[in-house]
C-alpha cells in the first residue's frame, strides 16, 4: 500500500494471521484507493502477531512486521487500532484489555471472549477512552450489529431469533436433502471445511449461544451468561425428524431466540432445534447462510440473511468496523462502543430479569423410543399428563429394527420447567428405549 502525502495514514496492528486475518490483509492492500477515497484515511498495517513466525503462508508479508507476542501489538504507541483475530479468550482477553487500557480502538471477530468477558471489556474501554468494535462477531458478513445500534435505535425489541451458525445449518440442510445420517454429513462438512475438526461448539449451540449474549447486550442492553440460557445442539436429529417435519410442512433449523417481556421485565435466550413452518423465509435459508428476524415496535419485522463465516463475509465485516474506527479517529463519538452509555434506558439492566424455566412457554415436538408392547402408549400419556404436558397430536409407528416402535407426539403451551420433569420421568420408564427427542415448534409471527 502506498503512503499518501495529502491524507493521514491510519496504523493498524493484526493479532492473528489465519483465514480472516489474511482476508483483511488481501482486501485492504487490494482496495487501498477505494478506502482512501472514502475514508479520507489510508490504512497501513505496521505490526502481524503470528503463533509462528517461520511457517509459510499464501501472504508473503515482510518479516519486519512479524512478532510472536500479540501484546507487542496491543502495546506499540504507533499502532492505532488493534484488530484482534486470534480466537480463544485468554490471551485475546489479555490483548483487548492492554490496548483499551491506552485508549486504543479495538476491532474483533471474538464472540466467546465478547460473551465470557463484555462486562470487563465496556468497563475498560469507558475507564480508559477506548473503543471496540465488534460487527464481525455475529452472522459474519451480515451487517446486524449497525442495524441494531443504528438503523434500529428507535425501537424496542420483543423478539429477536434467526440462525446463527453455518455449520449447523449445512448440516440440517444436507440431512434433509439427501436423507442421510447426522454422522454422515457431519464427515462431509468437515471435509469441505465448514466443520471443525472439533465440532462440539457448533453442534451443540455453544457458538450460538456466544453470538445470542452479544445480540442481547445491544437490544437489552444486558449480558446474559451461558449458563443462564438454554442450550441444545443437533447431535439427536434423525431422518424420523425430518420425516414428521416434512409431512407437516416443517423444516428443521438450529435457532437462536431472544424473547423480552416487557410487562414482566423478562429476558430469555434459547438456542434449540426448531420446527419452523416452511412459509416463513427463514425456514428457506439453507446451506452455510445465517438469517435473523429482529422484531422491533416501531418497524415491525426486519429479516437478514447472508453468509455467517468463511474468508471473505468475515474480512468484511472487520473493514467496516476499521471504517467507522476512522471516524472515531477523525473526531466521530460513538459513546456505546466507549462503553460511556448503554444501548438501552439508564438503569435498565438491573431492573431486567432473566426468566426461569417455569416462565418459558413453548409448543414442542416430543418423539421417544418405546418397546413394542401393550399399554406402552398410555404410560407415555400418563407421564405428559403427570407433568401438566397437554398431548396435541400423537402418532405411533414401528421402529425401524423391527422390535421397538416410535411414538411422535406434539403438545400445547407448557413450560419448559414441565417439559424437562418430563424427560426426567421418561428416562426412568422401563418400556422407554432412550431419552425422547424434543424439537420446539417455533410460532413467530410475519
Amino acid at each position: 500500500m502506498k503512503a499518501s502525502k495529502s491524507k493521514p495514514t491510519v496504523n493498524i496492528g493484526l493479532c492473528g494471521f489465519g483465514v480472516v486475518g489474511q482476508g483483511v490483509w488481501r482486501h485492504l492492500k487490494e482496495k487501498s484507493e477505494v478506502f482512501e477515497k472514502k475514508l479520507g484515511s489510508l490504512f497501513k498495517i505496521s505490526r502481524v502477531a503470528v503463533r509462528d513466525m517461520a511457517k509459510e503462508r499464501e501472504i508473503d508479508l515482510d518479516p519486519s512486521l512479524l512478532c510472536e507476542d500479540p501484546l507487542e501489538v496491543a502495546n506499540d504507541p504507533e499502532i492505532q487500532i488493534v484488530c484482534e483475530l486470534m480466537g480463544g479468550t485468554e490471551i485475546a482477553r489479555e490483548v483487548v484489555l492492554a490496548a483499551l487500557s491506552k485508549g486504543k480502538i479495538v476491532v474483533t471477530a471474538n464472540k466467546a471472549l465478547l460473551c465470557f468477558h463484555g462486562k470487563e471489556i465496556f468497563e475498560a474501554a469507558r475507564k480508559h477512552g477506548g473503543h471496540i468494535f465488534f460487527e464481525a462477531s455475529v452472522a459474519g458478513g451480515i451487517p446486524i450489529i449497525k442495524a441494531l445500534r443504528e438503523g434500529l435505535i428507535a425501537n424496542r425489541f420483543s423478539l429477536i431469533y434467526g440462525i446463527l451458525n453455518g455449520t449447523c445449518n449445512f448440516i440440517l440442510t444436507h440431512m434433509e436433502k439427501e436423507g442421510q445420517s447426522y454422522e454422515v454429513i457431519l464427515d462431509e462438512a468437515k471435509r469441505l471445511g465448514y466443520a471443525e475438526a472439533d465440532e462440539a461448539l457448533d453442534v451443540d449451540g455453544w457458538d450460538s449461544a456466544h453470538k445470542a449474549s452479544i445480540l442481547a447486550f445491544l437490544a437489552h442492553g444486558k449480558w446474559v451468561s451461558t449458563d443462564e440460557m438454554l442450550v441444545e445442539g443437533i447431535r439427536e436429529i434423525t431422518q424420523e425428524d425430518f420425516a414428521y417435519a416434512n409431512k407437516f410442512g416443517y423444516s428443521i433449523k438450529l435457532l437462536a431466540v431472544i424473547t423480552r417481556d416487557f410487562e414482566t421485565d423478562r429476558l430469555f435466550i434459547n438456542v434449540q432445534p426448531t420446527l419452523i413452518s416452511r412459509r416463513k423465509v427463514l425456514a428457506n435459508v439453507d446451506e452455510v447462510y445465517n438469517g435473523i428476524c429482529v422484531c422491533g415496535d416501531v418497524v415491525g419485522t426486519t429479516f437478514y440473511m447472508g453468509e455467517g463465516a468463511g474468508q471473505n463475509a468475515t474480512a468484511s465485516a472487520v473493514i467496516a468496523d476499521l471504517a467507522d474506527a476512522v471516524s472515531v479517529l477523525n473526531g466521530s463519538k460513538h459513546p456505546l462502543f466507549s462503553g460511556e452509555i448503554s444501548p438501552v434506558e439508564p438503569n435498565e439492566e438491573n431492573s431486567l430479569k432473566v426468566s426461569t424455566l417455569g416462565e418459558v412457554m413453548s409448543k414442542y415436538y416430543i418423539r421417544v423410543a418405546v418397546m413394542d408392547i401393550p399399554g406402552v402408549l398410555a404410560k407415555v400419556a400418563t407421564i405428559l399428563s403427570n407433568n401438566g404436558v397437554s398431548i396435541a397430536s400423537v402418532l405411533q409407528q414401528e421402529g425401524t429394527d423391527g422390535t421397538g416402535a416410535s411414538i411422535v407426539l406434539t403438545t400445547h403451551k407448557t413450560s419448559e420447567e414441565a417439559i424437562q420433569k418430563m424427560v426426567k420421568d421418561f428416562e426412568t420408564t422401563d418400556s422407554v428405549l432412550s431419552p425422547p427427542v424434543l424439537l420446539k415448534i417455533g410460532e413467530f409471527e410475519d
